[in-house]
Parts: structure tokens; C-alpha cells; sequence
């Protein structure tokens, strides 16, 4: 009983930094150089970065932002300062000036690669990591961004919200068997697993 004791003492005591660095941090101060609010999930700052300002086609059909082409980066604080990881949608000639930004900037480019094969026009998806203070990693990427066309104020049309999608979406949920819920136009659904 005591070492069970000792251990979980041991234990909360590693995590108390943690707790009391990420209080640290000004996440307000983080969106504000990013020029966008998060949304948290723990600790987790996650920002999306949609591409709609892009119209891409494969074979004739639309896709969709939520789809395929929702950049993002995410924050979570480590050790008095934060990790940043993300995954930014470039068109070709977006790559080398957001890259070059980036790696000018002390981030680092950790993938580029595709998801959408003989889309035009070809996206493609850099993967972005870093540690340090997330307010100028934050400041980083928007600096980097603004060398795209990746729209990061709000849209400013009001357009209506897709809530239905020409499919038989009751099928869908038995055979997935969860009730999938639908953004921007696109299909969503969430499954836990257990392992072991």
C-alpha cells in the first residue's frame, strides 16, 4: 500500500509542472498573433485553417474544405514553453515561400507530401512542428501563411450551413454504427476503440 502510495505522490508531483507551466502561457496573447481563437481540448490549442478560398476538383466533383483541404495547428504546453504541430494545405507555388518562412522563422517542416491524386489545382500538405514560446511560433505561422492565400480572418459572408447531404445517411450510421453529424457539407463521425 505504500508503494502505491509513493507512486501516485511521485507521479502528481512530476505532473504539478506541467500544470502550473501551461498556466503560464497567455493564449490570448497566442491567438492574437495567430489572428484566430482556438478551440481547446485539454490542454490542446488547436486552429483551423481551412482552405475555402480554393476551388478544387477531382474527376468533377467538389472538394469540399472540410473534406480534404482544412489546414490546422495545434499548440499543447511542454516543459514552461509549448509544442506546435500542424498540417498546412499549399497550392504549388505556396510551398517554397511558407516553407522558407518557416524554417527562416525556427520552425520545422516535418512532411510534404499530398492526400488528393489528380486534383486540380494539386494541394499539397505541409507538416509543421516546433517547441519554444508559442506566441512567436504563433506569429511564425501567420507571417508564413500570409505568403499564401490561405484565408485566415472569418468568412464574411453569411452563407447558409449545410445540414443535409444527397445520400441514404441513416445506412451510413448503421453500418459505421454511430450517428455521423454533418459540417460545412461533409460527413463527420466519431468512434472510440478499446484495445486489449
Amino acid at each position: 500500500m505504500k508503494t502505491k502510495l509513493a507512486l501516485v505522490t511521485l507521479l502528481a508531483a512530476a505532473a504539478m509542472p506541467t500544470l502550473v507551466q501551461a498556466a503560464d502561457i497567455d493564449w490570448n496573447k497566442v491567438d492574437a498573433a495567430l489572428g484566430k481563437s482556438a478551440v481547446v481540448s485539454g490542454d490542446v490549442h488547436r486552429y483551423g485553417l481551412p482552405r475555402s478560398d480554393l476551388s478544387v476538383m477531382l474527376e468533377g466533383v467538389a472538394i469540399k474544405p472540410a473534406l480534404a483541404l482544412g489546414g490546422w495547428v495545434a499548440f499543447a504546453p511542454m516543459g514552461g514553453e509549448a509544442m506546435l504541430m500542424g498540417d498546412l494545405v499549399l497550392l504549388e507555388t505556396e510551398i517554397t515561400p511558407v516553407m522558407t518562412k518557416l524554417l527562416d522563422g525556427g520552425l520545422d517542416i516535418t512532411a510534404i507530401h499530398n492526400h488528393i491524386l489528380r486534383a486540380s489545382p494539386a494541394t499539397f500538405y505541409l507538416h509543421v512542428g516546433g517547441h519554444g514560446d508559442p506566441e512567436k511560433m504563433a506569429a511564425v505561422i501567420r507571417s508564413a501563411l500570409a505568403l499564401s492565400k490561405t484565408p485566415l480572418d472569418p468568412p464574411t459572408t453569411g452563407a447558409a450551413q449545410v445540414t443535409t447531404i444527397d445520400l441514404d445517411t441513416a445506412k451510413l450510421d448503421e453500418i459505421i454504427g454511430v450517428k455521423a453529424s454533418i459540417s460545412s457539407g461533409s460527413r463527420a463521425a466519431t468512434r472510440s476503440w478499446k484495445w486489449g
